[in-house]
């Protein structure tokens, strides 16, 4: 078969490589179907598996299909892969058997000898069957029977290696099956080939990297082999896998450099150690630098040339990958790196020439992003351009500054020189930049070439990279730029120009509290402001620059005397002061006033000292040092006296001041404090630390920005107050720290003095503090005698008063005093139980019995329970129209009650004592007296103790027996009184007047007897629960007539006197049921020893010792109407219309000092309109129930099923 023409070979190391794949057999055929085949190819995707667990891909397979030479087959040790054909086709349409036997199977078989001997086992046959010369031959077998021969002869085992296509130059389905078919098989074991080959080839490239260590080894050749696989992956459109191979590349060597920094050389880093020759820049406008890849292959490049190369394959593999500003980002790094990389390495670099390799770099880098980017996605990323753009600047300036294009003569013939040798390692210009005008090449020969276009470049490339940077809000490093353009402005001799730019980056460093840069930029405005004239502004900043601690003592003490020979020269010209703020040249500490109290009286002395620390490097004398004073007097400030400005000052006179206006305001003191945390990288494989370091987690609030709303550093305009008056201390000397100055004056009008500025003088510079804060003022008074009453914690001095009293009028003297003295004395006041328990008018108050005196540290503060007594005193002074007014608290510290005990006819009075305080007493002396007029009564005591001990909120109770020899009284006035004493004190330096408590009683004398008694029933001798029981009630009459029952319910007959009566049966326990009626109406003869019986019938509910039912007794008061006559008064009672007060038995409220012996109404309404009698209460003591605590057994029934026991 006679081979057609050898197609071109294919084109290395160009982005339009494809995989190669040999074509041997029928030549004309594979031309026939080349272009179907070449289309049809690509156009479905196929899933790539990979090993090591990588994540599979979806890839088009395309190829470059070349005639089978053997000279194309790999040779041992061949790592190219380019050229590395991965699949062999062989095609065939043979029909005929005899021409298989003679040509096809000599051929087919020559073909696999070739490639067994290269052990290649990527093959595939592939018989194409024609109809048209099926028709022209007759004698020709069935397609299968030349198909099968191919396969026993040559597939074996691997039928599938043999692939049959039909008709495939036909449009028909039958066609596009067989197409489909064999375009599947193609595309599948391209990709085994692909699979297997990229493996051995990158376990292959693994062993060589793992022989690293090894003498001999050569990062060259290791770079060229694992760039031979980023190409194929780059040939396969697997851009994102092809960077990463470079990525690895770039690290490899960029820690070989680390570890020779730190002593760790290897051998071959020796080639990249040349000195420099050329610094052209990075080439980024072509895929491939083929000069610098020759130069890497043979081991000539240098460290520039390498890493120029490996960033310009990266770059064009980003930008297939769509990520332009990762490139910005990634040049950045790139020409920092590659700085630091020469300084390790210690490459012999001429004086600039890093500069303008970084420069054109810079441009380069810019230039290629914009030619793949559209202007709005240019300016909506500044941010990753801008560095470009910085970095560029700043060498251009430092080449200006080298080339001596910034001087103000110009450069001089070594400068020239200079910048002929740089200009002579450019080399020529690249021929893909040659037609461009902007080209960075150009732009960098035309800076160099003279001081006008120079200016015009670096200042287009300062006001673009400052624009950029205020653009997206980078302000402190636009005002670094501008610092830069102001240094530039300074060389130029054009400081109107620099000072706009000091002023911004001052006040940005100013408000984010950057110490070093203001120190630096605040020398940059001062000599701009010396430049200028500015005298003031140059004063200021030269004051702030002397007190600054970072520069050295020399540069200080330079600025210092700048100042001082300001003042100096214009001592004897009057011309205009120079006003300068204070917290630059010194700091006022702290102030303190002498009276400590800042009061005086007019015409006393008083006096200021301050604490001024001086922050200037050497003694500064001073002309004057002043403070000013204002005087203000406040509306009714004549009533303030001198007790009222003491209580309203510090205590001690010391004002203490915090430091002036910071350098870092708002910055350093309030930021948030560093949060740090340690952070450590472990490998996801082994779990073996990696890296470790510290990350601020608070950086976003560390670093933001913060404006200031004010001037930071800018002439102050400090008013200086000449009009006040002052306090002034001449020709002081202010050393450097803490100084003490002493100023006095003798106050002259009454009212308050403020002091509000500081002002240090030396000739006409003025150094002004213009407030003083926290307020510092002292008071001036002037005043009629004044009288303050309070409490004193101690005795007053013993000194003599003449005092005059009465009952109600106390006069008191007072000794002669010096103006402004005060006297102090007490007054003791007695408050007397017997008084009301409220303070009535000031003539009631008893002022002048002086027998008792107490202290308010003696006195125990009053509970809400304890009983007060208030009185009022007024003070009236001879020199005031006004009286003073004081109110008075007695707290009482008893709660006494009284009542009265009958036994029989024998009666008792019970006193009982309550402590309401917080205190323990002792009593003693106890004792009860009648105050009346009756003289045969007697009150025997019938206590045992002589003192008794009473504790807190305790009660102690005391009795005594009353009895009579003739009849009773009526009523008893009874005195009680007692000694008492603190528990807790052995001695009391006053002494305590007895407690007394006066009461009285009436109708306290037993009239009627009541006794009750229940009686089994008949027959038995016991109670039953559930048996009736009969309950006798006695009631008896103990005395004749008396004035105490001559009322409405006594009446009289022939022979004696009655009185009505009403009886009532209770059981309050519920212990028995009364049967019948359970009260009533009698009438009592008024007789002694009367006695009248009322028989009643009651239940027991309950078995055991049961007590009687409550027998009480009301008097019986008949209501007086129209209608009382008709009316009976049993009706009444049947009726069970008489309301009854249960408690009017109780006890009266035996702390009322009066009788209580109040009536109570039976009722308050009416039943049916009908009037209802009264019912009254007796007095407590006029009856005595002599069954009260008598029980009674009851047992139970014969009922065996309940049996309820009660106990009591």
């Amino acid at each position: 078969m006679d081979a057609p023409e050898e197609p071109l070979p294919p084109v290395i190391y160009t982005m339009e490589n494809k995989p190669i794949v040999t074509c041997a057999g029928d030549q004309n055929l594979f031309t026939s179907i080349y272009p179907t085949l070449s289309q049809q190819l690509p156009r479905e995707p196929m899933e790539w598996r990979r090993s090591y667990g990588r994540a599979p891909k979806m890839i088009h397979l395309e190829s470059n299909f070349v005639q089978f030479k053997e000279e194309l087959l790999p040779k041992e040790g061949n790592k190219a892969l380019l050229t590395f054909p991965f699949l062999h086709i062989y095609w065939t349409e043979c029909c005929d058997t005899e021409v298989y036997k003679a040509t096809v199977k000599d051929d087919l078989t020559k073909w696999q000898n070739v490639l067994k001997a290269h052990s290649s086992v990527d093959w595939l046959i592939v018989v194409v069957e024609n109809d048209a010369k099926k028709k022209n031959k007759t004698n020709i077998l069935p397609r299968t029977s030349i198909v099968d021969k191919i396969r026993n002869d040559f597939c074996n085992k691997q039928s599938d290696r043999c692939v049959v296509l039909n008709d495939p130059l036909k449009d028909s389905s039958r066609t596009q099956e067989s197409w489909n078919a064999f375009l599947t098989k193609l595309r599948t074991l391209l990709l085994m080939s692909f699979t297997k080959n990229l493996g051995k080839f990158e376990d292959d490239m693994r062993t060589l990297r793992e022989k690293r260590t090894e003498p001999g080894w050569s990062f060259c050749e290791y770079f060229m082999v694992q760039e031979e696989l980023a190409f194929v992956f780059e040939m396969l459109q697997q851009f994102e896998d092809a960077l990463v191979q470079y990525d690895e590349l770039d690290a490899l060597f960029s820690q070989y450099v680390v570890n020779f920094g730190a002593g760790d050389g290897a051998n071959w880093l020796t080639f990249f150690c040349q000195p420099v020759k050329s610094w052209n820049g990075l080439t980024l406008r072509k895929p491939i630098d083929m000069e610098k890849r020759e130069l890497i292959q043979r081991q000539e490049a240098t460290l520039l040339d390498l890493r120029s190369y490996l960033f310009a394959r990266q770059c064009t593999l980003l930008l297939f990958l769509q990520r332009p500003w990762e490139v910005a980002q990634r040049a950045l790094e790139l020409l920092h790196s590659c700085v630091q990389e020469l300084k390790l390495l210690e490459v012999s670099v001429p004086p600039g020439a890093l500069d303008c390799w970084v420069f054109l770099s810079c441009l380069e880098v810019l230039q290629r992003i914009e030619g793949c980017c559209d202007r709005a996605q240019i300016d909506s990323n500044i941010a990753h351009t801008v560095g470009l753009w910085s970095y560029a600047t700043e060498k251009l300036k430092s080449l200006g500054y080298l080339c001596g294009l910034v001087s103000e003569k110009g450069p001089n013939s070594e400068d020239l020189n200079r910048t002929v040798d740089l200009l002579a390692g450019l080399g020529a210009e690249r021929p893909e930049t040659a037609n461009t005008a902007q080209s960075p090449y150009k732009k960098l020969k035309e800076a160099l070439s003279s001081v006008e276009a120079f200016e015009k470049h670096y200042l287009d490339l300062s006001h673009a990279t400052i624009e950029m940077y205020t653009s997206i809000g980078r302000i402190r490093s636009a005002k670094f730029v501008g610092k830069d353009l102001a240094e530039f402005y300074m060389k130029k001799k054009s400081p109107q120009k620099a000072e706009t730019y000091l002023q911004g980056a001052l006040k940005n460093y100013l408000a984010e509290g950057w110490a070093l840069p203001i120190t630096h930029t605040r020398k940059q405005l001062a000599e701009c402001q010396k430049h200028l004239g500015q005298i003031e502004n140059y004063l200021q900043t030269s004051s702030l620059l002397a007190s600054d601690h970072h520069l050295t003592e020399e540069e200080r003490k330079y600025f210092c005397q700048e100042i001082l020979n300001f003042a100096s020269e214009q001592t004897d010209s009057s011309g205009h002061k120079v006003v300068l703020p204070m917290h630059s040249f010194a700091h006022l500490r702290d102030l303190r006033f002498t009276p400590s109290n800042a009061v005086v009286h007019v015409g006393g002395v008083l006096s200021v000292e301050i604490t001024v620390c001086s922050q200037m490097p050497v003694p500064v004398h001073m002309d004057q040092i002043a403070i000013s004073v204002h005087f203000s007097i406040e509306k009714n400030s004549y009533r303030k006296t001198a007790e009222w400005l003491t209580k309203h000052k510090t205590s001690n006179g010391i004002i203490n001041f915090p430091m002036e206006t910071s350098p870092f305001p708002a910055s350093q003191n309030s930021l948030p404090a560093l949060e740090l945390y340690e952070m450590f990288e472990r490998s996801p494989s082994d779990n073996s630390l990696n890296t470790t370091g510290i990350i601020c987690k608070n950086v976003h609030m560390l670093l933001r920005r913060q404006e200031s709303s004010t001037a930071l550093d800018t002439p102050s305009g400090v008013a200086l107050d000449d009009g006040a008056p002052v306090l002034k201390c001449c020709g002081v000397t202010l050393e450097p720290g803490a100084n003490t100055i002493t100023f006095r004056t003798q106050a002259k009008e009454p009212g308050t003095y403020t002091l509000r500025q500081l002002c240090a003088s030396a000739g006409p510079v003025c150094f002004v503090l213009p407030h003083l804060y926290p307020l510092a003022q002292y008071d001036v008074y002037s005043q009629e005698p004044q009288l303050h009453v309070e409490p004193l914690a101690e005795k007053a001095s013993d000194a003599s008063l003449r005092v005059q009293s009465s009952d109600k009028v106390t006069s008191i003297s007072l000794p002669a005093a010096p103006a402004y003295h005060m006297i102090e004395f007490e007054l003791e006041v007695l408050s007397l139980p017997s008084a009301p328990a409220a303070g009535g008018e000031e003539g009631s108050t008893m002022l002048g019995m002086t027998e008792a005196q107490r202290n308010p540290k003696d006195t125990q503060k009053a509970d809400h329970c304890m009983a007060t007594t208030d009185h009022k005193v007024s003070i009236e002074c001879p020199w005031s129209i006004y009286s003073t007014v004081i109110a008075l608290t007695f707290s009482v510290p008893f709660k006494t009650t009284h009542a009265v005990l009958s036994a029989g006819t024998r009666k008792y009075i019970q006193v009982c004592v309550q402590n309401l305080s917080e205190l323990d007493f002792r009593l003693s002396d106890s004792d009860l007296v009648d105050t009346g007029d009756s003289t045969d009564l007697q009150l025997l005591p019938l206590n045992t103790k002589s003192q008794q001990h009473i504790c807190s909120r305790q009660s102690v109770f005391f009795v005594w027996e009353l009895t009579w020899t003739r009849e009773p009284p009526t009523s008893l006035r009874g005195r009680f009184s007692m000694e008492f004493r603190p528990a807790s004190e052995e001695r009391l330096s006053i002494s305590l007047k007895p407690y007394t408590y006066e009461f009285q009683v009436e109708n306290f004398f037993t009239l009627y007897t009541v006794k009750a008694e229940i009686l089994p029933p008949a027959g038995t001798e016991l109670c039953r629960t559930g048996s009736l029981c009969a309950l006798e009630v006695s009631i008896t009459r103990l005395s004749g007539l008396l004035e105490v029952d001559r009322d409405e319910a006594l009446t009289e007959s022939d022979e004696y006197f009655s009185t009505k009566l009403m009886y009532e049966v209770v059981d309050n326990s519920s212990n028995w049921a009364v049967c019948g009626k359970s009260s009533g109406v009698i009438s009592m003869p008024v007789v002694a020893q009367a006695t009248h019986r009322v028989h009643m019938e009651v239940m027991p509910l309950f078995a055991g010792y049961l007590p009687l039912p409550d027998v009480r007794l009301f008097k019986y008061l008949p209501h007086h109407s129209a209608h009382s006559s008709q009316l009976d008064a049993d009706s009444w009672i049947e009726n069970d219309s008489l309301s009854v007060d249960k408690h009017v038995d109780d006890q009266l409220d035996s702390s009322s000092i009066k009788s209580r012996g109040s009536v109570h109404s039976a009722a308050s309404s009416e039943h049916k309109g009908l009037p209802m009698p009264r019912l009254q209460a007796l007095p407590p003591g006029q009856v005595f129930n002599s069954s009260t605590g008598m029980q009674i057994l009851v047992i139970p029934s014969k009922d065996d099923h309940v049996l309820e026991v009660s106990v009591t």
